[in-house]
């Protein structure tokens, strides 16, 4: 299986019956998570992880791929708005290469930009207290960053 990051077309023959895929909003003090269905058409939002240390980090997130028969990450990419890559995109590089070693799956990068302002968007049009869209903010955004890759990987058949 391959593994590390790679583009939408070398994912896509890697999505066997019955997997899925995972999304994450990486942020510097949680990570966003959301959970493909096994037909790989819809992304929901799943749990935010508290993040402390990268080996228990990385083991959180192996658990739960072993749990849910994860085939690949699809992990937000923060670029800046002009497209370019900053500080935070090397960081998201980084925690990829850094994961490898523990759980070698495939990682798409996905274009993050305003994946944030779209759940936050989402969640406010819910009607959900301040306190409340705090605490799903992340895994909503997870779900908006797996959803555009989802949507993507449909229109490609």
């Amino acid at each position: 299986m391959a593994q590390g990051i790679v583009t939408l077309e070398a994912l896509k023959p890697l999505l066997i019956r019955g997997a899925r895929l995972l999304g994450l909003d990486l942020g510097t003090e949680t990570i966003g998570l959301a959970l493909s269905d096994v037909e790989f058409r819809i992304a929901t939002p799943m749990k935010t992880l508290k993040r402390t240390k990268f080996r228990a980090d990385a083991a959180a997130l192996a658990k739960l791929a072993a749990e849910f028969e994860i085939a690949g990450l699809v992990l937000g990419l923060p670029l800046n708005m002009d497209g370019s890559e900053g500080p935070r995109a090397q960081a998201t590089r980084a925690f990829v290469r850094n994961l490898g070693p523990i759980l070698p799956l495939p990682v798409l990068l996905w274009d993050e930009r305003l994946s944030t302002v779209a759940a936050e968007r989402a969640l406010l049009a819910a009607d959900l207290s301040r306190a409340k869209r705090g605490a799903i903010i992340d895994a909503t955004a997870a779900a908006f960053i797996l959803q555009g890759a989802l949507d993507r990987l449909a229109r490609m058949d």
